[in-house]
């Protein structure tokens, strides 16, 4: 256990099952970690209606909510006294150590930016995901639709960071780092993944292996993936499509028969492992890398064990000193 308290402020606002689930997950949170204290940004009556009472969570009001459809920036901007931006003005005025959101992505990234602030160095920050593979080892790949051009300056930064956070939250002891390109051939890859791959092997301090290919991203062949927001994103959101087009399609076939029906009595403990192993609750939100504070991004849909998750994630980040780590390696 941690000695000190670890304070997070989370968007109670945020996402497609706010407040009652986030709330929901702030509860269980607290009951799971004696060392946190929880903040909850948002409307406060609505708050108080679906949270059970606790002495480590507070509630700070917050009388707007950034809708999915809004322009990122602009509403970071605007709306002042939204839940998301009150939950990172804490963290940037140093009342909480980080913020969790389920809701906008660019929201968190523009809020990341403009209101918690760019650590020295880093020209564009990136958002990282822990991807499940096939072997049941963790591959970490960022971007993930934080910064949809890149210089190759910021792969650059990109494999540093994630770097790092392998190392200290997911406790690989020397990760290695491949750029995501479409072949594995040394002259694969465009203007800017060519020239982000001649910057990052001269990094003594990198374990660069060259390029990886899509179809090897479910099979781990690498610890940290670097890519950029727009292929990241394209590559992850691919995935869930296929996880959850299986899903519905194992639905549908035992529906029409009974025989289906029958074959699922023996199966279904092998699919629910299978399904465990690939469901985005387990394994918590998605840092911002390369702002100064943890910030994490929920899954929209999360309900309250995806935030429990996501929680917990922000917590290790803190304890682990994440962002100096992060600060000292650029």
């Amino acid at each position: 256990m941690s000695e000190r308290k670890i304070t997070i402020a989370v968007d109670a606002m945020g996402g497609d099952n706010a407040p009652s689930e986030i709330c929901k997950g702030a509860y269980e949170a607290c009951n799971e970690f004696d060392d946190i204290e929880i903040i909850l940004t948002g409307d406060t009556e609505r708050i108080k209606s679906c949270l059970q009472s606790h002495p480590r969570i507070h509630i700070e009001h917050a009388s707007e909510i950034i809708d999915p459809d809004e322009h990122p920036a602009n509403a970071i901007r605007k709306k002042k006294d939204s839940s998301l931006r009150v939950a990172m003005e804490m963290v940037r005025r140093g009342d909480a150590q980080g913020c969790i959101s389920a809701g906008s992505t660019g929201a968190i990234v523009a809020g990341g930016v403009l209101v918690v602030g760019r650590l020295e160095g880093i020209d564009r920050p990136a958002l990282g995901v822990p991807i499940p593979s096939m072997t049941g080892k963790f591959s970490f790949m960022l971007d993930v639709g934080a910064t949809v051009r890149c210089k190759p300056e910021n792969l650059l930064h990109f494999a540093l960071m994630g770097n790092v956070y392998s190392r200290k939250i997911m406790k690989v002891e020397t990760p290695d780092i491949k750029l995501l390109s479409n072949g594995t051939e040394d002259i694969k890859g465009d203007e800017t993944v060519l020239a982000a791959r001649e910057l990052i092997e001269r990094k003594d301090n990198l374990n660069f292996q060259g390029y990886i290919e899509g179809n090897d991203i479910v099979y781990a062949k690498a610890d940290v993936i670097v890519t950029d927001g727009f292929s990241g994103n394209i590559a992850l959101k691919l995935g869930e499509g296929i996880m959850q087009g299986f899903k519905s399609l194992l639905s549908e076939e035992v529906r029409k028969s009974f025989m289906a029906k029958a074959g699922m009595l023996f199966m279904y403990p092998l699919i629910k492992r299978l399904w465990s192993r690939f469901n985005y609750e387990k394994y918590g939100g998605t840092p911002l890398l390369g702002v100064k504070g943890a910030v994490l991004k929920a899954h929209g849909r999360s309900k309250s064990p995806a935030i429990v998750s996501a929680i917990s994630a922000a917590r290790k980040f803190i304890e682990e000193d994440g962002i100096n780590l992060i600060s000292r390696e650029i």
